[in-house]
């Protein structure tokens, strides 16, 4: 006579066998105000984080403004050194990115200004082999070279309006410029790219 399997026993096995699992805790991403605060006790896990929360937009608006692979890669890590090295006179109760994409783009200003003034003293060859590197993102040959044709400063306002989506109003503050200047540079910058894209489509 077979044996009768205990049925209390078999439901046993059977929960053990498909019984709830183990709960897995996923870790959630911390806060920026708890990075920068590790940041400032010294952590460089939490530098590190901070910097690659903020890397591919510092990287892309000094790219856009000084069209040079090199140059923005350089431009991007000394903005960050150089925003952490103030992290102390820091208000935490504003974002990090727009302090630190203010010191990008016044530092991509500064770099475009002086490789302007080498190209018109024929320091340096009219093309320069970085000119063929290209940002992340989608941006057409047309468009970044629209974008280069203008001056730095409309350059750099234009990609802080339209890259990275700040207002006008931010801008200003950002830069430390009066808001109408900042309006004039988006209106004549967006003007110029308008004419030149609009000469490329007729050619």
């Amino acid at each position: 006579m077979s044996p009768v399997s205990d049925p209390v026993s078999g439901a046993a096995e059977s929960f053990a066998a498909t019984g709830p699992r183990p709960r897995v805790r996923v870790r959630r991403p911390r806060s920026e105000p708890s990075l920068i605060a590790g940041a400032l006790a010294g952590s460089e896990a939490d530098m590190e984080s901070l910097f690659r929360r903020h890397w591919p937009r510092a990287y892309r608006a000094a790219f856009l403004i000084v069209h040079d692979h090199a140059a923005a890669e350089d431009i991007a890590q000394e903005a960050f050194l150089a925003a952490v090295r103030r992290l102390d006179r820091f208000d935490r109760r504003r974002r990090f990115s727009p302090w630190l994409h203010a010191i990008v783009a016044n530092r991509a200003i500064d770099w475009a200004r002086a490789r302007a003034a080498m190209h018109e003293s024929g320091q340096e060859p009219p093309e320069s082999a970085a000119s063929s590197d290209r940002p992340p993102g989608r941006y057409s040959e047309d468009v970044l070279a629209a974008l280069q044709a203008l001056s730095p400063e409309q350059r750099a306002v234009v990609v802080l309006r339209y890259v990275l989506e700040y207002t006008p109003g931010e801008i200003a503050a950002a830069l430390e410029l009066p808001r109408g200047t900042v309006n004039s540079r988006l209106r004549r910058g967006l003007d110029a790219l308008e004419t030149r894209l609009r000469e490329v489509e007729l050619q």
